[in-house]
């Protein structure tokens, strides 16, 4: 999980403080030091991490802090904002103005994920009601076309290339194509390199200048640490990048690019991958993300993801299943397929306030809902509205066509028992919560 190591450690840093209640300037000071060796070792750039502790430390020793009755906490606060300010400050989305099709180019080293990417991106953009095209420009690598051609099969989206024509004409003759198909944004797949080069360089400042491009887009792996911040600084210099996609962001335990691609170059990370799926692209929200790695949640993130994992008619229903307290095993199924939808269990717990510092301790086994999705399709349907008329022989039944043992059976429908026993429960506290003028849900 991204950042796991550094929030651990940051962690660890203000639990000491907040045990030391009253803090003095030296106590401040032993704790900067120990954020600022945290960053580094998170590969954060050594200028963006000595910039951050002195700002960081302008604030903290002053009144601000030493006057506060809870310091610790201020002092987080403190280094909450400046983080923020770090990694952006404020949310950069996709600028999708102009007559279409809008053409977006994305760049980078060969191996960034740049072709995966393109997917993802036609993806993200398809789901806001855009009509994407993806274009192949990659005429040197063997099978270039042919690997985009895939992604935007499994995107549903068209894909065009041009045998035989020069990179530049095939960029422009995609916007021509998008043009004549109706199609609203055009994205540009180009060719990479193993490393920055002028040949590479040259091509897209042509490219770019043909097709004036809404947005040029620098896809970067967020695990190749520093170097990214290099990359990116050097494809800004020649192409002025407008911004930065930064791949693989769910493997990198340190994180370092991330929060030092903003400050070197000034150029905004507007989207980063979580996951391998062709959904696993979001934007990047530097306020959550600060709030990420320092532990403390990101609960408007885990809102949008169950909000587009869960279809608001099926919520009324469940909510009306709950209240007339008929939960059944195939309502319990539904919502165990609803979590998973969201994406890996570990990075929903991360986004969960005061779980942050813990998950890197939990070990979840996504193959447990597997098994239990299986469990309960092996049930007939009776046995799925009424579990009770679930006994021994009805068990071994259900594990063998299930492929798994009797007590994984059995931890099941405890389960499901659990659950529903919560869930009969949950009127009765609304309405106490009611009497005593608060609320259930925040």
């Amino acid at each position: 999980m991204a950042f796991e190591n550094l929030t651990a450690r940051l962690g660890e840093v203000f639990r000491r403080l907040r045990g030391k209640g009253k803090l003095t300037e030296a106590d401040v000071n032993e704790a900067l030091r120990e954020v600022r060796v945290a960053l580094l070792e998170a590969d954060v750039n050594l200028k963006v991490a000595r910039d951050l502790i002195a700002r960081v430390r302008e604030r903290a020793v002053g009144e601000e802090v030493m006057a506060s009755l809870t310091p610790a906490q201020t002092v987080l606060k403190i280094v909450y904002e400046e983080m923020t300010r770090v990694l952006g400050g404020k949310t950069s989305r996709l600028d999708l103005g102009g007559n279409p099709p809008v053409p977006l180019m994305l760049v980078g080293l060969h191996g960034s994920g740049k072709t995966t990417t393109a997917g993802k991106l036609a993806v993200f953009l398809s789901k806001q009601g855009k009509f994407p095209l993806l274009v192949a420009t990659d005429v040197y690598r063997p099978a270039a076309p042919r690997q985009l051609e895939v992604v935007a099969g499994q995107a549903r989206v068209p894909f065009f290339f041009l045998p035989g024509a020069p990179p530049v004409a095939i960029a422009r003759r995609g916007l021509e194509q998008a043009r004549q198909q109706g199609r609203d944004v055009v994205l540009i797949d180009t060719a990479g390199r193993l490393q920055v080069d002028e040949e590479l360089m040259a091509e897209l400042v042509e490219m770019k200048a043909a097709v004036a491009p809404r947005e040029c887009l620098l896809v970067v792996d967020a695990m190749t640490g520093q170097e990214a911040v290099n990359v990116a600084r050097s494809f800004h210099e020649r192409l002025g990048l407008t911004g930065v996609i930064l791949t693989k962001l769910d493997g990198d335990a340190r994180g370092g690019a991330a929060l030092s691609v903003q400050a070197v170059t000034g150029c905004p990370v507007k989207l980063v991958g979580v996951g391998e799926k062709l959904d696993a692209l979001e934007p990047f929200h530097p306020d959550r993300m600060a709030s990420r790695i320092l532990g403390m949640g990101d609960l408007a993130s885990l809102v949008e993801k169950v909000e587009a994992a869960v279809e608001a008619e099926r919520i009324r229903e469940l909510e009306r299943r709950i209240r007339t307290q008929e939960f059944t095993l195939d309502d319990y199924l539904e919502q165990l397929k609803q979590v998973r939808r969201m994406g890996p269990l570990d990075q929903l717990l991360g986004l969960i306030p005061g779980l942050g510092r813990a998950v890197p301790q939990v070990q979840v086994d996504e193959k447990d809902l597997v098994r239990t999705e299986a469990i309960i399709c092996s049930m007939t349907r009776e046995e799925r509205r009424d579990p009770s008329i679930i006994g021994a022989s009805r068990k071994r039944r259900i594990a063998a066509g299930s492929g798994t043992t009797v007590q994984d059976v059995n931890r099941v429908l405890k389960g499901y028992e659990q659950a529903r026993r919560l869930l009969r429960q949950l009127p009765d506290m609304e309405k106490s919560m009611k009497r005593g003028g608060g609320r259930l849900w925040r």
